[in-house]
């Protein structure tokens, strides 16, 4: 049996494939998986419910079969389909004597201080209320290309996981769990129970793609459980077509993959380690030496600036060979920090005036990190 008595705040997030039927939306799965929450609540449990499937329903609401690519459209079918999906969640909710909300994110939500404050304020209170928030990516106004989409929900339940200090996260999906293989194909894949850490060879595991209208897969949901992991939020990866899957996982039955959290994180470092960044400064190894000794970074240690950013932003840090080092906030736009790189601190006055600060960030504003993925 696993032990689950620590958790008190659940984010579960449900695919589009598990949603979807030949006709559009599966809704007795849909009622179904709002009784298990219900149930959930009932057993004194706060949940959050990340759900997909605003795009395919629009798209077939349009008569649209195909994976919708150009970006206008999947605007046009995440804005037709978001309202639909609601309905569904509200009325099941409904019947189980649950109110329910609508909590629609972007990238930038969660990249900028003040509105992730008031998010996490907000969805704390309609918790207290007993109230199930039901977040979704604003695939109506997020666009990959220019930084402000989470890329898939997998992803962005485990940011709103680790925002709103849940302590587990559960992945429901079509599969079982992740197998060492792919099972449809490989007879001899193995479905693990537990995985104490998600490293590059666990995520060597996972292949393929989601259904036509999803965006997900395995890699995902385990570099979802990466970032959950670094918030002390242990990820449960499990089939959504089990019965009672919910209930029997938070009754400590050993369904599924359970991957372990890791060391927590503050709120801070979270914040600055999903951040997205700005642009990036290259230091030299005498500052990657003194960063790792938690002093602060010097001008003198910057070996180049690329982007544009302001004061405030957070960025990446690279070592001389490219490889990403840590992101801190940067105290400087990059105008300036381009101005400044490789001068001592003594002659900055000249360069940028009285009135300035030594450092381009102090050891409380830098995570460092070895995967540019997180």
């Amino acid at each position: 049996m696993r032990d689950f008595s620590r958790v008190r705040r659940i984010v579960v997030k449900v695919g589009t494939n598990l949603l979807s039927s030949g006709e559009g939306i599966d809704e007795g799965r849909v009622r179904d998986i709002c009784r298990q929450i219900a149930e959930l609540k009932n057993m004194g449990y706060q949940v959050i419910l990340v759900s997909s499937g605003a795009v395919g329903l629009g798209a077939r609401e349009l008569g649209h079969r195909n994976k919708v690519v150009h970006i206008p459209l999947r605007q046009a079918c995440a804005a037709i389909g978001q309202p639909i999906l609601m309905s569904h969640y509200r009325e099941a909710f409904r019947k189980e004597g649950v109110i329910t909300a609508q909590v629609l994110l972007t990238r930038n939500d969660l990249n900028n201080r003040k509105t992730y404050n008031n998010l996490r304020s907000s969805v704390s209170t309609l918790l207290s209320l007993g109230i199930v928030p039901v977040f979704n990516e604003n695939d109506v106004v997020s666009i990959a290309e220019i930084g402000t989409a989470f890329g898939d929900n997998d992803r962005m339940s485990a940011m709103v996981a680790s925002k709103i200090d849940a302590q587990l996260l559960v992945l429901l999906t079509d599969i079982d769990g992740l197998y060492t293989g792919n099972p449809k194909k490989d007879s001899s894949a193995v479905l693990l129970d537990e995985v104490d850490e998600v490293t590059d060879s666990i995520i060597a595991f996972a292949k393929g793609a989601g259904s036509t209208f999803s965006t997900g897969g395995m890699k995902t949901k385990l570099l979802a459980a990466r970032i959950a992991a670094m918030a002390d939020c242990a990820t449960i990866i499990a089939s959504g077509y089990s019965p009672d899957v919910l209930v029997r996982i938070l009754k400590g039955e050993r369904i599924g993959t359970y991957i372990h959290p890791s060391i927590r994180l503050t709120q801070r470092q979270r914040w600055i380690i999903n951040n997205s960044h700005s642009g990036a400064i290259v230091i030299d190894d005498g500052a990657v030496e003194a960063l790792e000794k938690r002093h602060s970074l010097l001008p003198s240690g910057v070996t180049g600036v690329s982007g544009a950013f302001e004061s405030g932003d957070v960025i990446q840090v690279r070592r001389q060979d490219g490889r990403l080092f840590a992101k801190a906030v940067t105290g400087y736009d990059s105008t300036s920090l381009a101005m400044m790189m490789g001068h001592r601190s003594s002659e900055l006055d000249g360069l940028l005036g009285e009135g300035h600060k030594d450092c381009i960030f102090r050891p409380e504003d830098m995570v460092v990190i070895d995967d540019s993925s997180l």
